[in-house]
């Protein structure tokens, strides 16, 4: 929106064609959704709780959990509204990876909200049945992945880039389908399943957003991409603008969330920022990086996996609960240690994500 104000003004004064650049307006983006959620930050979070919207929490979960019952949820909201206001302010409104992203986010936020609202509504935690949530997530990541793939006019986005490995590529084909739905579902629970403690899943997220925004960038630079040996794709940079969204909303939310949190992101938060996450990975052809700068949201999935095949199989669970928080928490590690040192991870993965790009 305010690109092509800024493109008009530099015709009369060059000194507005810095507000031109991505850099530039990824910069201005976070602060902006940072600001935009300190200033309407206390007012959501009033509302949710005069509306009584408060988290209900599992009476088979850790006893701790128990006073946090009440707690106002849906904070998401939140998270989206300053994504959303961001990223048409700053963003290319022409351009279609930014309409994709952002889209598929919302599309996500909306099924998380009804999931959030089912169980305010009926006063339990489970909301939203698996299959009708799982319906909601395959029509949006199906209808993303179907336009990419339609739309794809390099060769380079349609191929599954191996990290690492410079000369290994895997082109696709008619599997870049069911394989950017795995990816953005796959990537949305995940971040779902890891939003069980107060801050746990909102900096994760943020770091990856933030890795994944300066991925993006340099995809959609060609001298950059071509330093880099990854593909250039034209107008994947302006991403990089959406990322910044996210991470200012993402630490403004958890200003309010973190430890002891005033407001819960719910599902409306936690699905929508795992699409977000998995799309822009998708359209920067940087899958297998993303899963290992987010190897916690991994590693939280995948215990629930081994959680459930174990007790399915042998009777006998692997871990005293799951998903993986649960465990340290019952293990006598208090909250704060789990959520800081899983944090500490991320930066670690994180930058070894971000390494893979130049060892090539």
């Amino acid at each position: 929106m305010l690109l092509e104000l800024f493109a008009y003004l530099s015709g009369l004064y060059g000194g507005f064609r810095a507000f031109e650049y991505i850099t530039m307006r990824a910069i201005l983006a976070v602060l902006t959704a940072l600001v935009i959620s300190f200033v309407i930050g206390p007012w959501v979070i009033r509302r949710l709780g005069e509306y009584k919207i408060g988290q209900q929490v599992r009476s088979d979960g850790p006893q701790s959990h128990l006073s946090k019952a009440g707690t106002p949820t849906m904070g998401g909201a939140l998270i989206l509204l300053s994504m959303v206001l961001s990223s048409l302010l700053w963003g290319d409104l022409s351009n279609r990876y930014l309409w994709v992203v952002l889209l598929v986010t919302l599309g996500f936020g909306l099924v998380g909200g009804i999931d959030d609202w089912l169980k305010l509504r009926y006063g339990n935690s489970k909301g939203l049945s698996a299959r009708a949530k799982f319906l909601g997530q395959s029509v949006f990541a199906l209808a993303a992945a179907l336009y990419l793939y339609v739309t794809a006019d390099n060769p380079a986005e349609t191929t599954l880039l191996v990290p690492v490995f410079k000369d290994v590529t895997i082109p696709l084909g008619p599997f870049y389908v069911p394989w950017v739905y795995f990816v953005i579902v796959g990537t949305s629970n995940a971040v779902n399943l890891t939003d069980g403690l107060d801050g746990l899943a909102i900096l994760p997220a943020v770091l990856v957003g933030g890795a994944l925004g300066a991925i993006a960038y340099f995809t959609g630079h060609a001298e950059f991409a071509r330093y880099l040996n990854i593909p250039f794709i034209s107008g994947v940079g302006e991403t990089a603008v959406f990322c910044a969204t996210l991470v200012g909303a993402g630490l403004g939310f958890l200003w309010f969330n973190t430890y002891p949190a005033q407001v819960f992101m719910g599902d409306i938060g936690a699905l929508a920022l795992g699409a977000a996450l998995g799309t822009v990975a998708v359209v920067a052809r940087q899958e297998l990086v993303l899963m290992i700068m987010g190897g916690v949201f991994v590693m939280e999935t995948v215990s629930v996996i081994l959680q459930v095949a174990s007790y399915k199989l042998t009777g006998r669970r692997i871990f005293r609960m799951a998903p993986l928080h649960h465990h340290f928490e019952l293990k006598g590690w208090p909250e704060p240690r789990v959520i800081v040192r899983f944090w500490i991870i991320t930066v670690i993965l994180v930058l070894i994500g971000l390494a893979t790009l130049k060892v090539r």
